[in-house]
Parts: C-alpha cells; sequence; structure tokens
C-alpha cells in the first residue's frame, strides 16, 4: 500500500492524557507515510495533556468512523480512573473492532476497554493485573504477563512500554518487519549502538 492511498491513524486526545505514550507510535507512524489525527470529544475544544501540552483535536470523536481509519489509538489518562467521560471512547473502540479495523489501548485506557467488555475474550496486558481486576471485568484469565500483547487487532500495553506498544502497531500496520522492526526496537528500548547501523541501512531508501 502506497502513502497516498492509506487510511489516517486516528489519536485519541482528552484532557489528562498521557502524551509520552503515543509518541513512538505517531512519530513513526508518521514517517513510515501515515497521516495522523487527532479526535476529541469536540473539535471546537482544546485539551490539555499530563505534560500541560494544548492540543486542538483535528476533528470530534463522533466524526471518527471505522471505514475511514487504519488505526484508532487511545492513550492513557488520569480520567479513565476518575470519571465516566472517556466512556464515548471505549464504545468507538468496541465500534472499530466489529468492522475489523484495529485498536491500540495503553495505561488507563485498558481499563476503560476493560469496562466496555473488550478484554473478556482476547489476551491483554497493561500496567499489572490486579489494576484490571478492580474494573470488575471478566477477562482475567486472558491477562498476559508481557510489556505488549496483540490480539485480533487490538494492542495493549502498560505505561512504562510506550516503546514496545509501538513495536506492535508499527508491525500491525507493516511499517517494519522482520530484523528491521528488531533492531528498531532494540535501539529505542534498550539503546543498541549496533542496531542503528541495520535500521539506518533499511530505512536510508525511504
Amino acid at each position: 500500500m502506497n502513502a497516498t492511498s492509506r487510511k489516517p491513524v486516528h489519536l485519541a486526545v482528552y484532557d489528562t492524557l498521557a502524551d509520552w505514550e503515543p509518541g513512538f507510535a505517531t512519530a513513526y507512524l508518521a514517517r513510515g507515510g501515515y497521516e495522523i489525527r487527532t479526535a476529541g470529544a469536540s473539535a471546537a475544544r482544546p485539551v490539555t495533556s499530563i505534560g500541560a501540552l494544548r492540543v486542538v483535536p483535528d476533528l470530534a470523536l463522533d466524526a471518527v468512523h471505522p471505514e475511514d481509519s487504519s488505526l484508532l489509538i487511545l492513550p492513557g489518562a488520569d480520567l479513565w480512573d476518575t470519571s465516566d467521560d472517556l466512556a464515548p471512547f471505549a464504545r468507538k473502540a468496541r465500534e472499530f473492532l466489529a468492522a475489523g479495523v484495529p485498536v491500540a489501548a495503553i495505561c488507563g485506557a485498558t481499563a476503560g476497554l476493560a469496562r466496555e467488555g473488550l478484554l473478556d475474550d482476547r489476551d491483554h496486558t497493561s500496567a499489572v493485573s490486579s489494576y484490571l481486576a478492580a474494573t470488575g471485568y471478566g477477562g482475567g484469565r486472558r491477562y498476559v504477563e508481557a510489556d505488549a500483547v496483540t490480539d485480533r487487532g487490538l494492542v495493549t500495553a502498560g505505561p512504562t512500554e510506550p516503546v514496545a506498544f509501538a513495536r506492535e502497531i508499527l508491525r500491525l500496520l507493516g511499517v517494519y518487519e522482520g530484523e528491521v522492526l528488531d533492531a528498531w526496537y532494540r535501539l529505542f528500548h534498550d539503546s543498541d549502538a549496533e542496531a542503528y547501523a541495520v535500521l539506518e541501512k533499511a530505512t536510508a531508501g525511504r
């Protein structure tokens, strides 16, 4: 698929979003030719991240449709655990998965998906198993102790694993594969200097 035929990736944005969590993914998706479009509860109201970044959404969540998207990314945010304000984003994730379009959730967003019932029948991970268990969800038997997990179009990761989260997304959308993806991960996760040469050689023609 060439860059011009790729559908955008939609990044959900909301107050208290953990701005560091999707950064590796969005940066390298953009470098790989994907347009990143931000989606908020309203396109008219800016949101403020935990890091005090002010983001004006490109479009409202209601205007985001699976058929127009390659992926929905849901970052963590304090609001996932302190209110029901972000429940519409979890419902949008259900819509995406039902349509066969992938979703990637990290940190608090995994709890939102657990409350929505989306983790009951998929392998998944999060910060710790007890964090999701506190939601009362029915998927505890499917919890995996791993840095990031992909199952049937759903990527999950805990708050300390933004690089592993990005690795799963880049694999899922075919941005990097095989030894190139492995080199990318080793460079950014392990600071493996030898991986840089592999990645530089593989991406020189891009």
